[in-house]
């Protein structure tokens, strides 16, 4: 099992652009990739301008197919453009 934890700093009054375009790419990602055990957008409490994404996959292989996915090539540059600085990945396995 790979898990990944992807956080993002939205620019201000970029947030519902932000939040659509990454509806989208929950939506396909659970519709259509093989592998994916849950894939969804979570907003910080205390800063909402903080998104952060977090994944569950069944193996590497079926991570490295969805970066390579036509929905998630087209969204991250369109999501990167709407944030005011690098955010973060982070990928773990499980030990126990």
């Amino acid at each position: 099992m790979v898990y990944v934890v992807a956080v993002n700093y939205v620019k201000e009054g970029c947030l519902d652009e932000f939040l659509a375009i990454g509806r989208t790419l929950v939506e396909e990602t659970n519709k259509n990739d093989a592998g994916c055990v849950s894939y969804g957008m979570y907003q910080d409490t205390q800063n909402p301008l903080v998104v952060t994404v977090l994944e569950q996959w069944e193996s590497e292989e079926a991570l490295q197919n969805h970066l390579n996915s036509r929905h998630f090539l087209d969204a991250i540059p369109k999501l990167h453009s709407l944030c005011d600085r690098p955010g973060s990945v982070s990928v773990y396995k499980k030990l126990f």
